[in-house]
This record gives C-alpha cells, sequence and structure tokens, in this order.
C-alpha cells in the first residue's frame, strides 16, 4: 500500500485559495495544506482549518513574498520592506539568523490561534537552502515537527518518505494520480505539492501562477484513486 500526503501550498495568501483548497478537501484529494502566516487570507484560513478538522494543517513558511512579520530583519527585505525576491534569496544573501527569528514569529503566529501544525514546508522551497539546514533542524526540534522532504534535509526530520513537485505548471495532467504507481515501490509515504485555487483579484496580484490553479483544482475533485493507494488520515 502507499500512503499518500495531497498537500495544498498558500492556504492562507488569499480568500479563493483557501476555498479552492478546501473544495479540494471536501470533495477531492487533498489531505493536508501549509498556511502562509503574513498574507491577507490568514485569519479566514484559521477559521477554516477549525471548522474542517480532517484537513491536517501545517506552516508554510515564508521568505519570498510579501512582508515579513518582524520589524527588524534587514537582510531578509529590500527598501520598501517587502521580502527579497526568490532568486535573491536562493543566492544565499540573507543572514540565518534573522531567517531564524522570522521563521519563528510565523510558527508562534500559527500556534497562537490554538492550532497544532501537522509539519513545516516553505514557499519556494527556501528551506532546501544549506545555509538554512541548521535553522530548520533548530525549528524541527524545538517543535517536535516533522519538515517537507528535500535534498539538503540530512537530519531534519521528514514528513515523508518521498516528496513530488512536479504537479505544477505543464506537469497538471488528468492522468497524473491514476500513473502514480508506476513511479514509487509499495510501503511508502509519498507527499505531493499541489496549488488548487478560485482566481481572485487579490491572487492575480500576488501571484504570477494563476490560471493552472484552476486546472488543478478540476484534476484534484474529478481524480480517483487506484486500488493500493490510500490517502492519509489526520
Amino acid at each position: 500500500m502507499i500512503r499518500l500526503i495531497v498537500n495544498a501550498d498558500d492556504f492562507g495568501l488569499t480568500r479563493g485559495v483557501n476555498y479552492g483548497i478546501i473544495d479540494a478537501h471536501v470533495n477531492g484529494l487533498v489531505n493536508s495544506t501549509t498556511m502562509m502566516m503574513n498574507m491577507p487570507g490568514v485569519e479566514h484560513a484559521v477559521q477554516l482549518a477549525k471548522e474542517y478538522k480532517t484537513l491536517g494543517v501545517g506552516v508554510h513558511l515564508v521568505l519570498t513574498a510579501g512582508k515579513p512579520l518582524l520589524p527588524d530583519v534587514p537582510s531578509l527585505v529590500k527598501e520598501d520592506g517587502s521580502f527579497h525576491s526568490q532568486s535573491t534569496v536562493w543566492e544565499g544573501n540573507i543572514d540565518p539568523h534573522d531567517a531564524e527569528r522570522e521563521w519563528t514569529a510565523q510558527i508562534e503566529k500559527f500556534l497562537s490561534y490554538g492550532l497544532t501544525p501537522t509539519h513545516f514546508d516553505s514557499h519556494h522551497h527556501v528551506h532546501a537552502l544549506p545555509i538554512l539546514h541548521d535553522v530548520l533542524e533548530r525549528l524541527a526540534e524545538k517543535y517536535r515537527v516533522p519538515v517537507r522532504r528535500c535534498e539538503q534535509d540530512r537530519a531534519v526530520s521528514s514528513f515523508s518518505d518521498v516528496f513530488f513537485d512536479d504537479f505544477y505548471g505543464d506537469g497538471v495532467t488528468d492522468d497524473y494520480f491514476t500513473n502514480l504507481q508506476e513511479r514509487v515501490e509499495d510501503g511508502v509515504t509519498v507527499e505531493i505539492m499541489v496549488h488548487p485555487a478560485y482566481v481572485d483579484a487579490e491572487l492575480v496580484k500576488r501571484s504570477s501562477y494563476v490560471m493552472k490553479r484552476v486546472e488543478e483544482l478540476r484534476i484534484l475533485t474529478g481524480s480517483k484513486l487506484p486500488s493500493g493507494i490510500e490517502l492519509v488520515k489526520f
């Protein structure tokens, strides 16, 4: 048996994203999500998380979108106070101490709502950066929470045995989930990253990945898993 985690990233980004994730959970394959704590839809996401208790919810750690929760993380922001671009962060031009303090603030905000995180992952996979490995390890140990698998995970407790990030862009296909058994061996836990949403004005403003999210939602609510694959229950 293959155990499957279908994790919807970006919970809290906008109300349209939130509703898309919930629809993909109630009527589709999504059984897990991760919340962005610095986005305008976060209060709405918290309400939904408390209402739909069968949806596992973790923290989507952010360094590359919007503004930080903390006012004093100079290495993480541009002159206007917003986070650096993805390319700048991936070049490693940030202070890990600033990142640790900001991520701690994001995790603590999540906990302040009375929610229990299933796991940590990150926007644009920045937690895979080698310079942030020790930060991630300390946070995983401090909060006793597993982390999305990445190539540099080393000793960090992993959320799954296998992680796929290719249900995205051109990889969003109708046969993606029916073909999953051909890619993994029996007995493993697989996490697949997805981004379902309904489009709203805030999403258009904040993301370059827009209409494909609607296509993801259609496939996630229309696909059936073949025998031999079961969704993990949270």
